[in-house]
């Protein structure tokens, strides 16, 4: 039986943090215009801190997993 394994695929990380680059942009600035800059540097502050702590999660996840005898992509 022949199996066609597929080969590499496109990556498309750099279009991704373009794209959300963007979003993020135009959100702030109509939290900008509603509710002035303090509001955007509080949704600033709320978004560094939920990424630090995905940031912990993450490597708590992967600590454990390696513990366990698995490799963390394969969680």
């Amino acid at each position: 039986m022949d199996r066609h394994f597929p080969g590499r695929v496109e990556d498309y990380t750099t279009a991704s943090l373009v794209l959300i680059f963007v979003n993020l942009l135009w959100i702030l600035g109509v939290i900008w215009a509603q509710w002035g800059i303090g509001a955007v540097m509080l949704a600033g502050a709320v978004l560094n801190h939920l990424i630090t702590r995905l940031e912990v999660y993450r490597a708590r996840r992967a600590v454990e997993s390696i513990r366990r005898g698995r490799n963390y992509e394969e969680a």
